[in-house]
């Protein structure tokens, strides 16, 4: 059995804070008696000394500062809770996890994190990245609530409500040194496959995993994340295509070179989904939230400023 309480812990608590036991008492709407016999059980309890008495003033020992340290932790955990507990009764739900496609920045959101940290302070916010399939599986996994700015239309089978909320269009682009760069025509697939790919890995564990411009056969260089992809193909060790906006400033300043393809990679549609039937407030919010406010244009102006920054 547990010797030490909450209820002890707080009395504790108001006793160094306030400095004597008739103050904690009076803070606390507690007599001194009261006050005395709690801290005295707990001693005779744990068999150490918490105070040194010195008249009506007192202080902790080692022993009582250790407890008190660890013991505020405690408290606030559980005054956590019990908010946490609070608002679930009114609908909020103690975690939200938003997932992104990995080619974002959640920092785009900032403001709105702001916002919603202000209004919704006991439920905790997660912010998770994936790529292509994966931020659908996620989703439907329930790793994460709501969806902003996943790639493509979402799996069969329902479950889920989306919202386009922007296209992008991609380029295929290679460094100026690269042998492609140098090839009058249109590239085709025979131009492609004698040469690597650069392709930034699907996050889906489970679900079919996407690829985008690979040929059957091709020599391909995974990566994890698009910033690398940029940087590899920068550096002439591959192809592929990348979002527009992503290699605007390098076309024009001639570290990239554009090339024409037979066949060129279609504008891609970005979605906002949640699961059908949620109904946590915390969730209504963020619908809300990017609806009043799209977050589209936000996400492809930090990807414009990105390969430079």
């Amino acid at each position: 059995m547990l010797r030490i309480s909450l209820d002890a812990l707080q009395i504790i608590d108001a006793i160094d804070r306030r400095g004597s036991f008739s103050a904690a008492g009076k803070e606390l709407f507690r007599v001194p008696s009261t006050i005395s016999y709690t801290v005295s059980k707990l001693e005779d309890e744990l068999g150490v000394q918490l105070f040194e008495r010195m008249g009506p003033r007192v202080s902790l020992t080692p022993a009582g500062h250790e407890l008190l340290k660890e013991g505020r932790h405690l408290l606030k955990a559980a005054s956590d809770l019990e908010l946490r507990v609070r608002r679930v009764a009114s609908g909020w739900e103690t975690e939200l996890s938003i997932g992104m496609d990995a080619m974002f920045s959640p920092a785009t959101l900032h403001d709105d994190i702001a916002a919603f940290c202000h209004v919704a302070d006991q439920t905790r916010l997660r912010l998770v990245q994936e790529v292509l399939s994966g931020s659908w599986e996620a989703l439907l996994d329930r790793r994460v609530d709501l969806l902003i700015g996943a790639a493509g239309e979402g799996p069969s089978g329902g479950g889920y409500t989306a919202e386009p909320i922007g296209k992008l269009s991609f380029v295929f682009v290679v460094a100026p040194s690269h042998p492609l760069a140098a090839v009058p025509r249109r590239l085709g697939k025979a131009d492609l496959h004698e040469h690597r790919a650069i392709a930034i890995a699907d996050s889906a564990r489970n679900m079919a995993v996407r690829t985008v411009g690979l040929l059957f056969g091709q020599d391909t260089l995974t990566v994890g994340d698009l910033r690398t992809k940029y940087q590899l193909q920068v550096a002439g060790l591959g192809f592929g295509f990348l979002p527009e906006p992503y290699v605007r400033a390098a076309i024009a300043s001639g570290l990239l070179v554009e090339k024409k393809v037979e066949e060129p990679k279609p504008d891609e549609t970005f979605y906002m989904a949640w699961r059908t039937g949620e109904e946590g407030t915390a969730l209504k919010w963020w619908i809300e939230r990017m609806r009043a406010d799209p977050p589209f244009e936000r996400l492809v102006r930090w990807m414009t400023a990105a390969p430079m920054g």
